[in-house]
């Protein structure tokens, strides 16, 4: 069957954009394809920095002849109907026939259509998915002309079972032509198919497949640095943005000066990433980013590329230059010296600075100090997080944002800070993503718990509420990142806990906003936090009018209805997206979850892990059937009723062996899972439900719950809601599937 070969040749097309131009360009083609009935056997698209490309093999011929059957109007409808009709198929009324229904006779349409030539179809839908192209930036590079491009449009090359498919684009006709390398080739490149097209393209130094370009890169890179006796420091984005700026890589190293080798290896190496795009080499001995870099030239050098070399040797000095002025400015300021800085540096319009961001940090990691009973190392946190975001103000993250975090370690490092702190304000930021590691440190988990909490409710409190796929400050990451932490480190804490400090200290600060000082500034927040332990929301609104930084009580109370359990909803919702990735039930978390009461993390995963073990269990399955059938049954009853029954069982009204074998082993099993869970010991408690398996079922096998004696069938509704009750206890056993 004949294939198509279709090409975009235009000046260079940003890295960043070309895979999505691919996948797009595809998706659009095999969409107005399909549409017109045109399937074939494969396709791929190809993106390099001149070109989109792609082939699409076992294309038929022509579309298949159509035969449709419309029916119409009967015979005897108004002439406005039969007209309709008529424009609608474009018959004559003597072309139409007629077919006899049970409701009479009616205009039948048989509309017949041959199928049209692939390539006709071709010439009309591919300049329609070239007008498609959802381009995040594009250009008009032609007076009056309406078509827009990423880049310059220099020609396209289209052909189908080797012929020209004759349209136009952009101005621009249809041809077989296309061109090689911009340096290493000359002239055009006459093709028909794709296997030419290939082989013809990688003589003039084109590698059309983005992954053989990294395949290349990546291995060539080692290969050059293994002859210094060095490795590669793994970089996927800035290969991935390499392959798309060289169409013909060729791999090549140079040295880094040693007056700069002083200088933090994540400057160098952010330095070289952002704005060379070198890769970094180290050592494997110690570790330690060595003085030699790797780059990739688009270009094969009659010299073996020592000028290339050398260009970028001066090029790469000048950048590294401007780091080490900003790494040696920044350490003639204390990092302690940069908080004030903060007063003026906004972190959201209706938040306040990043000072007043910084005190609720550090009073939050203090306060989940004290309840893990670390407060040996409350000080430490405190003084981390008010010194976590001074690096903001310093030049070096001025220049490059992706190192916040990161140079505060160094300048506390350098200040003569402890390293509890020092690795604190270093790692605060992590994780940032899922393949990201947590804080290696107890201090450094409890401030980036800290940071992410307040950072989720901040923006609560502001109304940034993240809605469908929008969410532009990350919160669904930062609460990820702190369910992480907490499971990993198993704190016992309460999101409860966590959350209210934060939504109380964000009332509070309205009303010291003015406050002169920062040491004033963090009085009057601790005295707001002091106040706060061991107490309620509710109970700490009417002490707050006591306060002399009396906070809008009104707005704490509406802060605790409503932004309180939303902001605790999006921690669990986040915490079944990390479970289900671990094979946990979603709907196993809603049934605990529900019970009300359960807002302990890691007990509540401890809790969930139990009861998903026990359900996989014959006896957690059979179990699970006869609590439903139980719940059932009572839903009808209760609604006929018009009550609620509960566990109200009356002992001398059990008449049958199997109700009271479920009455007594009810019984038994409540008085132990109640220890049981009071001990945490989840185990014990799903073994003690499993043992109400047998009587369970010989009760729905000998009993007969609506039975014609009244006081008998409501002395069995309740003690089938005693078994609700029961394993309402473990959790909402009516929220659980299957």
């Amino acid at each position: 069957m004949p294939d198509l070969l279709l090409e975009l040749f235009s000046e260079e097309i940003p890295a960043r954009m070309q895979a999505g131009a691919a996948r797009d360009l595809e998706r659009l083609v095999v969409g107005a394809l399909t549409d017109r009935g045109l399937l074939f056997e494969g396709i791929k698209a190809f993106a390099g920095p001149r070109r989109l490309t792609l082939a699409v093999a076992g294309l038929p011929a022509k579309q298949r002849d159509v035969r449709e059957e419309l029916k119409g109007p009967k015979v005897d409808a108004p002439p406005a109907a039969i007209e309709g009709f008529l424009k609608k198929t474009g018959l004559t009324r003597e072309q139409l026939k007629v077919e006899t229904t049970p409701k009479g006779d009616v205009y039948l349409a048989v509309i017949e259509r041959a199928g049209r030539d692939t390539a006709a179809v071709l010439a009309e839908v591919l300049p329609e998915a070239f007008a498609k192209l959802p381009w995040p930036k594009s250009m008009r590079w032609k007076p009056n002309d309406p078509v827009r491009w990423v880049r310059p449009l220099h020609s396209i090359l289209c052909t189908f079972d080797g012929e020209v498919v004759p349209f136009s684009f952009a101005g621009i006709a249809s041809g077989n032509v296309t061109r090689g390398h911009r340096f290493l080739s000359q002239g055009e490149i006459t093709v028909r198919r794709y296997d030419d097209y290939a082989e013809a393209l990688h003589k003039a130094h084109v590698m059309i497949d983005a992954d053989q370009r990294k395949a290349k890169i990546f291995e060539d890179v080692k290969s050059a640095a293994f002859v210094h006796g060095l490795e590669l420091i793994a970089d996927e984005g800035l290969l991935n943005e390499v392959a798309g700026l060289a169409e013909w890589p060729v791999v090549l190293t140079g040295l880094i000066e040693q007056q700069f080798m002083d200088v933090p290896a994540e400057i160098l190496q952010t330095s070289m990433r952002t704005h060379q795009k070198y890769f970094a080499l180290r050592d494997p001995k110690t570790g330690k980013m060595a003085n030699r870099f790797a780059l990739v030239a688009n270009m094969i050098a009659e010299d073996g590329g020592k000028e290339i070399v050398a260009g970028n040797e001066r090029v790469l000095r000048a950048r590294l230059f401007d780091a080490k002025f900003f790494w040696d400015e920044d350490r003639k300021h204390t990092l302690k010296g940069r908080i004030g800085d903060l007063i003026g540096m906004t972190f959201h319009a209706k938040l306040g600075s990043q000072f007043q961001r910084s005190v609720r940090i550090a009073i939050v990691a203090g306060r989940l100090c004290k309840l893990l009973g670390r407060e040996n190392e409350a000080d430490a946190a405190r003084e981390a997080s008010m010194l976590c975001k001074a690096d903001l103000t310093s030049g070096v993250v001025g220049e490059f944002p992706e190192l916040q975090g990161i140079m505060g370690g160094y300048y506390a490092a350098n200040d003569g800070h402890s390293r509890s702190v020092v690795s604190a304000i270093a790692q605060h930021y992590r994780p940032v993503g899922p393949n990201d590691s947590v804080p290696e440190t107890g201090v450094a988990a409890y401030v980036a718990v800290a940071d992410k909490i307040d950072l989720v409710v901040s923006l609560f409190y502001a109304g940034e509420v993240p809605s469908g796929s929008s969410d532009p400050f990350a919160l669904r990451r930062a609460a990820l990142g702190a369910i992480r932490i907490i499971l990993t480190y198993g704190l016992r804490v309460k999101l409860h806990d966590l959350i209210a400090p934060s939504l109380i200290l964000l009332s509070a600060e309205k009303a010291i906003r003015t406050e002169e000082g920062i040491e004033q500034r963090v009085a009057a927040l601790s005295a707001v936090a002091d106040a706060a332990e061991g107490e309620t929301i509710s109970q700490l609104a009417g002490r707050l009018k006591g306060l002399q930084t009396s906070a809008n009580v009104d707005e704490l109370k509406k802060s605790s209805s409503v932004i309180l359990p939303q902001v605790i909803k999006f921690f669990i919702d986040r915490l079944k997206v990390a479970l289900k990735e671990k094979g946990t039930r979603h709907d196993l978390i809603d049934a605990v979850f529900s019970l009300g009461h359960e807002d302990d993390l890691v007990r509540l995963v401890a809790r969930v892990e139990a009861l998903q073990a026990f359900l996989k269990s014959e006896d957690g399955a059979t179990l699970l059937a006869g609590y439903k059938r139980a719940a059932n049954i009572l839903k009808v009853e209760e609604k006929k009723d018009a009550k609620t029954y509960v566990s109200e069982v009356d002992e001398k009204l059990l008449a049958e062996p199997a109700e009271k074998a479920l009455f007594a082993g009810l019984t038994k099993a409540q008085a132990a899972i109640a220890p049981a869970l009071e001990k945490e010991d989840f185990a014990a408690a799903m073994r003690q439900m499993a043992s109400l398996r047998t009587p369970v079922d010989a009760f729905f096998e000998a009993v007969k719950v609506n039975a014609d004696d009244p006081k008998l069938r409501e002395n069995r509704l309740h003690l089938l809601a005693s078994l609700r009750a029961a394993l309402h206890k473990i959790a909402d056993f009516s929220r659980i599937e299957g």
